[in-house]
């Protein structure tokens, strides 16, 4: 057997990572919760296999880099300034105070104020991963409330990368901060954010189009990466900052592209899978029987940020024209600390700011905080009962409560997913008919020629399933999939289904199998387009040979519910059969040609007199490759048109002799 300790560290994090995490889901709790303490489980703390922590902890540095380049990616000034008047100032008191009361108690305990900071600053913000759990999984997300705890959020996540920006000017003699090397950090973040702004801006968008225009999905992949990693490790080598600073900016840069969700779901693998390797590498460092010996500092600690941040909040809402329930909303959304916290711990940990035990007691206050953060969601209800007890505070909190903003994002519209020969047709047609619509197509050079016209269009694949998202689907009309692969097209109706139960999907397929998972998956009507030509030979063949259209279409719908299995004769069909064979039994139906010495050329219905004349009935008209049913009495017979009548044998004969004599 290779000796490969490299590879049986990873494979162990991600297995006991793996089993962490099903069970912190099955108690409902976030997966962060399993992940640390399958880290636990291997440390060295506990008995059992080991892992390597230093291997494990350099995997973890590029967790921090996707982690970062994803907060970047998803970054929106856009969130932050819809909720500006409250997001900015309340995050900016929140962590300001969060920071204090921090400091405050690691005084008491005999800290140092440089290790006390690095504490206050690691539990003033707040879990990206864990807040949207929580939001999503409360029907909050898409609230005004949700709303204001992204942008406090997004605010925060601002405040964290100044932070670790910050960070190295802490590290200080006995004379206090070291304020020349704090000057120099800045100028140099900000040469590197320059320079970002400047030449990333220009480049980074344009080498991205270039390798879409490939059509090569390996090469994008490659060249997402390859601007994650490079813009990091050039922010630390050349510019001295951190990496999370260089892939926070790429990020950032890249989420003003129109590649932006493209970029997401390509990278999304790549996070989730260091960003475990990265919560278990944390895991690792947390001692039990420390935790044990301090169970004091913990649950003091604990108690401040799940409580202590709550509050802080609540009372800031005292100051804001908000409805109170937003502040409830971001009170129990921010009451726990995650990712960002470890990364500023970490950084204090690197910069000899902070010891392994003191970083084992933010650790641990995470992996606590986190697990009671969906129980602190649960108890809203019941704390804004016990503040409206509270004599004059609860009005006083909602005494200028403002309007929920409008929301202007995509509603009531159409999703086309592909902008081929179907999807274009489609797009055409809806467009004509002044429908809504949003298009998301994986061809760059597609999406050019929508961006031309003015459709709104998303570039991606869609089945990945955050692609879809963004297309809002929980507010649209109708989505139809028109990708002519079928595993492609259950992966998009599935993730679809998912995200809106209710909505009314159209698929297509290219063989039977596909149509059986489509239906499956939830797609209400499914597509096979070489059974819609056979079932339109059948139709035109049944009209010709003289029976009724409804007939004749109530037996294709009957075959199409059948998922297009002409094998399968259900009680529809044969009901449609017999009805078929019923209705030619009573009546016929005869098909009439107009030839060129027809002497109803050129006469209307009216004049022609056909019923009074055979006591035949002419009930349809064929023109053209065109139906014309009931046709009205100004319509005017012209050679080549094929007329429909019903009647006895006897006078249809009497129709065919008028309108061939």
């Amino acid at each position: 057997m290779h000796d490969a300790p490299l590879l049986v560290d990873i494979t162990a994090a991600l297995v006991v990572a793996l089993i962490g995490g099903l069970l912190a889901r099955r108690l409902q709790l976030p997966t962060i919760v399993g992940y640390l303490l399958a880290g636990i489980v291997i440390g060295p703390f506990t008995p059992g296999f080991v892992g390597d922590a230093g291997t494990l902890r350099q995997l973890a540095e590029l967790g921090v880099i996707f982690l970062m380049f994803g907060v970047g990616l998803h970054f929106s000034f856009q969130d932050l300034w819809k909720v500006r008047d409250i997001a900015i100032p309340g995050a900016l008191i929140q962590t300001a105070f969060a920071t204090l009361m921090g400091i405050g108690l690691t005084q008491l305990w005999g800290w140092s104020l440089a290790a006390g900071v690095v504490l206050g600053l690691s539990i003033s913000v707040a879990s990206t991963v864990v807040l949207l759990r929580g939001l999503t999984d409360n029907l909050l997300l898409n609230s005004v409330h949700g709303r204001t705890a992204v942008g406090w959020l997004v605010m925060e996540d601002i405040l964290s990368v100044l932070i670790l920006v910050l960070m190295p000017g802490l590290v200080a003699g006995t004379g206090g901060p070291d304020w020349n090397g704090l000057a120099w950090t800045v100028l140099k973040a900000a040469g590197f954010v320059a320079v970002m702004l400047v030449a990333g801006s220009r480049v980074i968008p344009w080498l991205l189009e270039r390798v879409a225009h490939t059509r090569s999905r390996e090469l994008f992949i490659l060249v997402v990466l390859a601007v994650a990693l490079g813009t990091a490790m050039g922010a630390a080598m050349l510019f001295g900052v951190s990496l999370a600073l260089g892939a926070f900016a790429a990020g950032a840069i890249i989420s003003r592209s129109h590649l932006s969700h493209q970029v997401g779901a390509d990278i999304l693998s790549f996070r989730e899978a260091f960003s475990v390797l990265f919560f278990v590498s944390v895991g690792m460092l947390v001692n039990p029987r420390f935790l044990w010996d301090h169970i004091g500092p913990v649950a003091w600690l604990t108690l401040l940020v799940v409580v202590g941040k709550a509050a802080i909040v609540i009372v800031t809402g005292l100051f804001f024209p908000r409805p109170a329930r937003t502040f409830l909303v971001v009170a129990v959304g921010l009451s726990q600390i995650g990712e960002f916290s470890f990364i500023i711990g970490q950084a204090g940990l690197s910069l000899g700011l902070l010891g392994d035990e003191q970083y084992s007691l933010i650790l641990a206050v995470a992996l606590i905080s986190i697990t009671l953060n969906p129980f602190m969601f649960a108890l809203r209800p019941r704390l804004e009962k016990t503040l409206r007890k509270v004599p004059g505070f609860w009005k006083h909190l909602e005494a200028r409560p403002a309007a929920e903003a409008t929301d202007q994002d995509a509603r009531d519209h159409v999703v086309i997913i592909g902008f081929g020969r179907v999807g274009g047709h489609l797009v055409s047609v809806l467009r004509s008919l002044h429908v809504r619509l949003v298009v998301i197509e994986s061809d760059f050079e597609r999406i050019e020629v929508l961006n031309r016209d003015g459709t709104p269009a998303l570039y991606g694949d869609a089945a990945n399933s955050e692609i879809v998202a963004h297309a809002h689907l929980e507010r649209a009309r109708a989505l139809v999939v028109t990708v002519p692969d079928d595993t492609t097209a259950t992966l998009i109706v599935t993730a679809a289904r998912d995200l809106n139960p209710s909505l009314p999907i159209f698929a297509r397929a290219t063989t039977d199998e596909g149509v059986r998972q489509l239906a499956r998956a939830g797609a209400r009507r499914v597509v096979h387009p070489e059974r819609e030509g056979g079932l339109e030979l059948v139709h035109h063949t049944l009209l010709s040979l003289g029976f009724p259209l409804r007939r004749v279409h109530e037996y294709a719908e009957a075959v199409r519910d059948d998922q297009y299995d002409v094998r399968i004769t259900t009680d529809a069909e044969h009901r449609s059969l017999h009805e078929l064979l019923a209705a030619s039994d009573s009546i016929d139906l005869v098909w009439l040609d107009l030839g060129s010495s027809s002497p109803l050329i050129g006469r209307s219905l009216a004049d022609a007199h056909v019923r009074g004349r055979t006591g035949a009935s002419v009930v349809t008209l064929m023109r053209d490759g065109k139906l014309v049913p009931n046709p009205k009495s100004i319509t005017v017979f012209a050679a080549g048109d094929r007329l429909g009548v019903i009647g006895e044998p006897d006078q249809i004969e009497a129709a065919r002799a008028l309108v061939e004599s």
